[in-house]
């Protein structure tokens, strides 16, 4: 009676200490999925500057500077 009661107990332990490891590792998984979409939301943000920068060079280039005197008035110097 006694092996079962110690058997039991120390499956008890072994099924909490599973149960954390199982929320530490869903815990992981979706502060991983968050950094991601962190990640994808910036580069579309670099993507949309990128495309602004590329038009302010060319439109200053239409205006007859050179692309270097274009570049440097387009970052704001």
């Amino acid at each position: 009676m006694s092996e079962e009661t110690t058997n039991q107990q120390s499956c008890s332990g072994k099924k909490w200490a599973m149960l954390a490891y199982g929320l530490v590792q869903i815990s992981a998984t979706v502060v991983s999925a968050v950094s991601l979409a962190a990640i994808a939301v910036g580069l579309c943000a670099v993507k949309q500057e990128s495309r602004q920068f590329n038009g302010c060079v060319e439109t200053v280039v239409a205006e007859g500077r050179s692309q270097a005197e274009a570049v440097r008035y387009c970052n704001g110097g």
